[in-house]
C-alpha cells in the first residue's frame, strides 16, 4: 500500500504549511517525515509512535506537530514559522514496530512533496 504526500508549496518566512500523508492500511505502524535538501543526506524530522509518542528534530521543536486522523488515514505535518533552511522535499514513511531515527529502517516511503521557502 502507498503513502501520497501532499501539501507542499513556496512560502515566504515565518509561514505555515500543512503537509498531508494518506496513510491506508497503515494502522499500528510508526509513522514518520523525513526530509531531504538538495546535497544532504535525508533527515528525521518527527515522528509518531504506535503508543502516541511524538519526536521531532531539535531544528523544528515547537514550530512543527506531527498527528495523525486515523478514522480518516492521514498522517499531518502541520509547520508553522517556516525558515529558509526548512526548504527540502518532504517525505511520509511507515515502520513496523517503533520508530527509528535511521532512514534505513523504513520499508514504506511516499513520493515526496516539495517545500520551499523564501527569505
Amino acid at each position: 500500500v502507498q503513502l501520497a504526500e501532499s501539501g507542499g508549496g513556496s512560502v515566504q518566512a515565518g509561514g505555515s504549511l500543512r503537509l498531508s500523508c494518506a496513510a491506508s492500511g497503515y494502522n499500528d505502524y510508526c509513522m514518520a517525515w523525513f526530509r531531504q535538501a538538495p546535497g544532504q543526506e535525508r533527515e528525521g524530522v518527527a515522528s509518531l509512535d504506535t503508543d502516541g509518542t511524538t519526536t521531532y528534530t531539535d531544528s523544528v521543536q515547537g514550530r512543527f506537530t506531527i498527528s495523525k486522523d486515523n478514522a480518516k488515514s492521514i498522517l499531518y505535518l502541520q509547520m508553522n514559522s517556516l525558515k529558509p533552511e526548512d526548504t527540502a522535499m518532504y517525505y511520509c514513511a511507515a515502520r513496523g514496530g517503533y520508530c527509528h531515527a535511521d532512514s534505513s529502517q523504513y520499508l514504506n516511503w511516499g513520493q515526496g512533496t516539495q517545500v520551499t521557502v523564501s527569505s
